[in-house]
């Protein structure tokens, strides 16, 4: 066993035209991770079952989900999707936060779990965005802490757009700090205020980007003392990607990840523990596919040198 990862074989259903290159990712990164003996078949596990209403509402409206559920949304909030809205797509979408959810009580068992998907950060309470329609991390991070396994959560946010969802979802909160790293000039162009905003401006390349997380992180896990960390883990900071204005190489955004993911693992709670570690695995659009797989499967290939 290296450690689990959740996977999601609604990913396999077809999308409409022009909606397929982005989520066919889900399909390809499991076949190289096991190709290549990264991962073993027996580490990957598919949710349990479908995120209930209950775990969805300590994060979303009521009137939200309903809307969701019923496919009942107006036409101006359903065009903010990015999808077209069905029940595959709810579905997919529930299926995605229960991942996160089984994977983040498995973390405390490996140390740290992934999931294929997720990262869906521009999900509001009550509205969604930009291909999220339910912020898995914050469900999963308020089922931890109705269940009195966390109570204080350090959410570590890479990708190269702002989590303004997450922002939002836990504003005036202090058991849960919101970290941000993200490029200036992208999408979402008006910003929430997460507890640690850090704008980086077009371009930025590798050793700048690697000096600022330096430079952050430790100190902030330190000043935090975080029960749990979810890591969002986008690489559309990657230079090639097609929705991304950072400079990063393939080799930086590599770095990228062994630099947080080995401070993760240093860490420890106030009780000497280690403190367990859930990845979602975020944007990531480059034109060519392999490279987007071959970034995604860098996380796993730092991951399992790290926590093993």
């Amino acid at each position: 066993m290296n450690f689990p990862i959740a996977f999601h074989p609604i990913y396999k259903h077809p999308l409409p035209d022009g909606h397929r290159f982005p989520m066919i990712k889900y399909e390809l990164l499991p076949q190289q991770l096991l190709l290549e003996g990264t991962a073993l078949q027996t580490d990957f596990f598919e949710p349990s079952k479908l995120c209930s209403d209950i775990d969805v509402l300590r994060v979303h409206t009521l009137e939200y989900l309903e809307n969701l559920k019923a496919l009942n949304l107006d036409r101006k909030a359903a065009r903010k999707l990015g999808f077209p809205l069905s029940t595959q797509l709810v579905k997919r979408e529930l299926r995605i936060a229960q991942g996160t959810i089984d994977g983040s009580i498995k973390a405390f068992k490996h140390g740290i779990a992934m999931n294929i998907a997720g990262g869906t950060h521009h999900a509001y309470s009550n509205h969604g965005e930009a291909f999220c329609l339910l912020n898995d991390q914050a469900i999963a991070a308020r089922y931890l802490q109705h269940h009195q396994l966390a109570e204080k959560i350090l959410i570590v946010d890479l990708d190269v757009h702002q989590g303004n969802g997450t922002a939002q979802i836990f504003q005036n909160d202090d058991t849960v700090f919101t970290f941000s790293m993200h490029g200036a000039s992208n999408y979402p162009f008006k910003k929430e205020v997460s507890d640690l905003d850090i704008a980086l401006p077009d371009h930025t390349d590798d050793n700048s980007y690697l000096k600022e997380l330096h430079h952050i992180l430790p100190d902030l896990i330190a000043q935090e003392k975080p029960d749990f960390i979810f890591y969002l883990c986008g690489v559309d900071v990657l230079a090639t990607d097609k929705l991304g204005r950072l400079g990063l190489s393939l080799k930086g955004c590599k770095e990228r990840d062994e630099y947080a993911l080995s401070a993760f693992a240093k860490a420890r709670t106030q009780k000497n523990n280690r403190i367990p570690v859930q990845c979602s695995m975020g944007g990531g659009y480059s034109p060519e596919i392999k490279l987007i797989i071959e970034a995604h499967a860098n996380t796993f290939r730092v991951a399992r040198d790290i926590f093993n």
